[in-house]
């Protein structure tokens, strides 16, 4: 059983930051009249009593407390199918995500021209298999650097 005063809690550790914004979140009763769920139901979901909340009530988690954070981590961590296509997002810096995104986007016609050679007969042979991995992985890389800023807009946005 999980212990009443583990603050390790992604859901709880939201609630708190909410709660420098709105004294309501500052008990699990105030913050439970807004998502509409018990206080005995937050604090199960908050001390990891509950394995699976339910995702409408991490969307409204979300929302209330300006993390848009929580549905990634629900996804990443909680969903059987996000667990195996959902990238783990952080918030970080604007400076840093722009750094990264910079440096991943440095020369990009160099890739783009690779990607066109290698498809431009419609087969992928086998001594081009390595490039196109390599092409996708570095997509992979530019989208999710992409959704990392778009989670920080929409916090910083709202």
């Amino acid at each position: 059983m999980a212990r009443l005063k583990d603050t390790d809690n992604v859901y709880m550790k939201a609630r708190l930051r909410a709660a420098e914004f709105n004294d309501k979140f500052r008990s699990r009763e105030g913050a439970s009249e807004l998502l509409g769920v018990s206080a005995s139901s937050l604090l199960n979901y908050e001390t990891d009593v509950c394995k699976r909340i339910p995702p409408d009530v991490v969307v409204m988690m979300a929302e209330i407390y300006n993390a848009p954070e929580l549905m990634n981590y629900y996804c990443c961590n909680e969903c059987p199918i996000g667990k195996r296509i959902a990238p783990k997002l952080e918030i970080l810096d604007i400076g840093c995500l722009a750094i990264q995104i910079s440096i991943l986007f440095k020369n990009p016609e160099l890739i783009i021209d690779r990607l066109m050679e290698i498809v431009q007969d419609g087969i992928i042979s086998e001594n081009e298999k390595p490039d196109f991995k390599n092409i996708v992985d570095k997509l992979d890389k530019v989208s999710e650097k992409i959704q990392e800023l778009k989670l920080l807009a929409q916090k910083n946005l709202k």
